[in-house]
């Protein structure tokens, strides 16, 4: 099945992270065959790598919380197997450089990881509590690992990154 990704360099700082376009489509690749979730063929997702104040604009807008958060999830209602379009994902490019500095990550870890729950968050995947974190946080480990990257979670608190994070819109 052939899913069409739409990648959006909305921030030119992106530009700075080599292999950007290809990493996404991994990620994605990656969620897909960890999950084992079946998609409608043909279809589409968009992934919008923005700047704090685009991403703090929509955080506003859609959740009332008005600053810049990693990423946003804008899933299409309705039944996974039936949704030509998936969604949106949107991430943010400062927050996320800051957040990798923090947890001595490289940036493009870090962003494969914001893609990879981002995507999760499109195919019905949540961490509203605590059984839905371990089943999501499970999953972004071994698909990290699929793609040879280190534990998201390995330095410190699972929940971590989850804090003051955007959910599913």
């Amino acid at each position: 099945m052939k899913l069409e990704i739409d990648i959006a360099l909305a921030a030119p700082a992106w530009a700075r992270v080599e292999g950007l376009e290809a990493l996404t489509r991994d990620c994605i690749e990656a969620s897909l065959a960890e999950t084992g979730e079946t998609l409608v063929a043909g279809c589409e997702v968009s992934v919008t790598f923005c700047d704090d104040a685009e991403i703090q604009e929509l955080n506003a807008e859609w959740r009332g919380k008005d600053k810049p958060t990693n990423v946003l999830s804008f899933p299409t209602p309705g039944k996974l197997s039936a949704r030509p379009l998936l969604g949106d994902i949107v991430i943010a490019y400062e927050t996320v450089t800051r957040e990798a500095a923090e947890q001595d990550k490289t940036v493009r870890a870090h962003t494969a990881h914001m893609v990879i729950h981002g995507f999760l968050h499109l195919i019905g995947y949540d961490h509203e509590t605590a059984a839905e974190a371990d089943v999501m946080e499970g999953l972004e480990r071994r698909i990290a690992s699929r793609l040879g990257l280190r534990d998201p979670y390995a330095e410190g608190e699972a929940g971590e990154l989850n804090e003051g994070h955007v959910d599913t819109i």
